[in-house]
């Protein structure tokens, strides 16, 4: 049995820190290393007759004495390893400001009689949330200040945001931690004071029935997974609140929300391969759910209702892309479904927004979102038009059921963020906001390119690139590539405007579109999850080859950066790949695959095992074991490293990142950086502050801008 040492450029030292000292600048350049060995009770575990030694299972514990020093030893050896980049840290970040309009308004949102709209104001971290009476010229109300209720709240987060139908009150959900467990707080926008409610330890999902009194929220289980519906009635105790939706399968979520007609209230549970939904008339909320259809193996669905039936997005009878049926309000059984739009295998149907008089069905076709206008038959259909090729196109902010227009935000990788309004009937559309970049930002001095590498299996991988010009291939451009590829979630070529502090100073921003995503349609997502996952890493892996053959860039000028599903590409990626980039940056990276996968009191454990597969499954786990990149660490050369992570993170715990890091101290046998940062007062998205971000962006940026410079560190 091995015993953890610490790498640290030749020398092992242990943290004064971590004997109950101070952190002098003196120690605080050699890296932090774990309690010595005899204090350290290994982990074993054996599953289908495999054993492993977790040494570092210990972490966990964050009541442990050792742990919260030891976090704190890394902030400390992570700032002494990257104080020559202060400076560089702090031109990237005023570049980051100075290109934001700090204080600006959001385009006005109509919800009869009230115009809403959100602001922000320079030097405050959190919108302002305000409405006008009737016209845009009226008087101002702040319905909620989110710096003022804030305070000196070093994290303040809001995971639901609901106004009453008649306007009267705001149900909020407030998380002060990053942890994700939510306080349900109702305001009356006509004293401006609180009710009577502190409802804790809630999760996502909040839906009003038309009494204005009566509201809907969801608890969740041990484990975080959203199980339960419940009624309450504002300015009553509780106590008295009704279950009236439990979901106790594990591998199911629950959740509630009105249909935009204000018709219905659905809830019910869905699976990462089946559903199943419930209807409630918001106009009697105390009335039992109505089942829409019963859940079936491999067969999904959402429901939304308008013109006297109900809408439905399904995959059921083969259909893999998905379909749009439609269902009477009387009999809303999978037998009555009738298909609304003709199902085309090559179009997948990704989700459709439903209005009183028409359609909006977000479809993708040839591995770009489409946005089309159909009537309530499913006939007519008009694709809103797009003018790049690469972009990304979503439907805004359409809280009106009754409207002649739609509202759409459209940007590309050199194109700000821009609101349109789509008249329906005319077919025209107008700009109602161009995001501002201030600092003498111009698109024409940036191209952008949609380029394919074949991975090894012969599948096309679509990769989107912007860079600066002129440009040439000839193999001295730094290049950071970005992916994500999991849970079906696509990653489009969007704007961002921080970005270009490092494609000023050179870098082209690539995206790969690996599979796990959706860019390319269901099939995309079904090939890259599950005993199919290895196929997003070797696509990650291929692609920064092709950039390299056809010299972008070359490995010493390569950085790769993932997140969270994508921070576990980037462990796969350091091991089985690393050689291919100078530096790699994972956020909140879930690495520590089979021990949180074997674990169901962990949260989204349980419901993952349709994701990543079960480790007490025996094909599974040795699958898993395969890629898992804390169990694959091993004596072997590795980039330099930067993992970021939060102490309250509920999707990612902190100790999966930190655990890997000790783990790749203890064999790496380069001398390149590695280094780990903990937000103490964060979650999964780290700070929640905007300011806070722009810090933490200028701070990963600098490391990518420091590593790749053309001397040793």
């Amino acid at each position: 049995m091995s015993y953890p040492r610490c790498f640290s450029l030749g020398t092992a030292t242990v943290f004064a820190a971590l004997a109950g000292a101070p952190l002098t600048a003196q120690n605080s350049r050699s890296a932090p290393t774990l309690p010595p060995v005899a204090e350290i009770v290994p982990k074993v575990d054996t599953l289908h007759g495999d054993v492993r030694v977790d040494n570092y299972f210990y972490i966990r514990d964050r009541n442990n004495p050792k742990v919260i020093p030891y976090l704190e030893a890394e902030n400390a050896y992570t700032d002494a390893r990257t104080k020559h980049t202060a400076k560089l840290q702090e031109d990237i970040y005023n570049e980051i400001l100075g290109r934001i309009k700090q204080t600006d308004l959001s385009v006005p949102v109509w919800r009869s009689p009230y115009w809403y709209y959100t602001k922000t104001e320079e030097g405050k971290q959190y919108p302002i949330f305000a409405r006008k009476l009737n016209g845009l010229t009226a008087k101002e109300e702040i319905i909620y200040d989110q710096n003022k209720e804030a305070g000196n709240s070093k994290f303040f987060s809001l995971g639901g945001f609901e106004v009453s139908p008649d306007h009267s009150k705001l149900a909020i959900l407030v998380d002060t931690t990053g942890y994700e467990a939510f306080e349900l707080r109702v305001r009356d926008l006509v004293s401006g004071r609180d009710t009577f409610e502190r409802i804790k330890n809630l999760t996502f999902g909040l839906a009003w029935a038309n009494d204005n009194r009566t509201i809907f929220y969801m608890t969740g289980d041990s484990a975080k997974r959203g199980d339960k519906v419940w009624r309450h009635w504002i300015n009553s105790d509780p106590i008295l609140d009704v279950m009236v939706y439990h979901e106790p399968d594990v591998l199911y979520n629950a959740s509630v929300s009105r249909t935009r007609s204000g018709g219905y209230i659905v809830l019910g549970s869905s699976s990462f391969t089946s559903a199943e939904w419930y209807t409630i008339n918001a106009t009697r909320p105390e009335g039992k759910p109505r089942l829409i259809a019963k859940r079936r193996p491999n067969v999904e669905y959402s429901v939304d209702h308008s013109g006297g039936k109900f809408i439905i997005l399904t995959n059921a009878g083969g259909r893999r892309n998905f379909a749009v049926m439609q269902a009477p309000i009387t009999a809303p059984s999978p037998a009555n479904w009738k298909p609304l739009i003709p199902y085309v295998d090559s179009v997948f149907v990704e989700n459709v927004d439903v209005f009183s008089d028409f359609m909006l069905v977000m479809q993708r076709a040839g591995g770009m979102r489409q946005l089309v206008v159909r009537s309530l038959n499913g006939a007519n259909p008009r694709i809103i038009p797009t003018d790049e090729v690469a972009y990304g196109i979503f439907p805004s902010n359409n809280p009106s059921f009754k409207t002649p227009t739609i509202r759409y935000q459209y940007s590309s990788l050199v194109t700000p963020p821009t609101v349109y309004e789509y008249d329906v009937k005319s077919k025209t559309r107008t700009v109602l906001k161009r995001e501002e970049v201030l600092g003498g930002y111009e698109p024409s001095l940036y191209s952008v390119e949609r380029v394919y590498a074949t991975s090894r299996d012969g599948v096309r991988v679509p990769v989107s690139l912007v860079y600066k010009k002129p440009f040439s291939k000839d193999a001295t451009r730094p290049l950071l590539l970005y992916a994500y590829g999991s849970y079906g979630a696509t990653t489009e070529p969007t704007f961002s405007s921080t970005r270009f502090s490092l494609i000023d100073r050179g870098f082209t921003y690539a995206i790969a579109h690996v599979r796990g995503g959706q860019e390319m349609g269901r099939r995309w997502y079904d090939d890259g999850k599950m005993l199919k996952k290895k196929n997003t890493f070797n696509d990650f892996v291929d692609v920064a080859d092709y950039l390299i053959a056809q010299q972008y860039t070359t490995r010493e000028l390569m950085v790769a950066h993932g997140g969270s599903a994508g921070g576990l590409l980037m462990g796969v990626v350091a091991n089985e790949g690393g050689d291919r980039f100078r530096a790699i940056v994972a956020d909140v990276p879930f690495v520590d695959a089979i021990n949180t996968m074997a674990d169901a009191s962990i949260p989204l454990t349980a419901q993952e095992w349709l994701q990543w597969g079960n480790p007490h499954v025996k094909n599974e786990y040795e699958y898993m074991k395969s890629y898992s990149p804390y169990d694959n660490v091993a004596k072997k050369p590795y980039p330099a490293l930067l993992v970021m992570s939060g102490i309250n993170d509920s999707r990612v715990a902190y100790w999966e990142p930190t655990k890997w890091v000790a783990k790749l101290r203890a064999n790496k046998t380069d001398g390149n950086v590695l280094l780990l940062k903990m937000n103490m007062g964060g979650g999964h998205g780290g700070s929640s502050g905007r300011y806070e971000r722009y810090r933490e962006m200028a701070f990963r940026y600098a490391f990518m801008v420091d590593q790749v410079k053309p001397i040793v560190q």
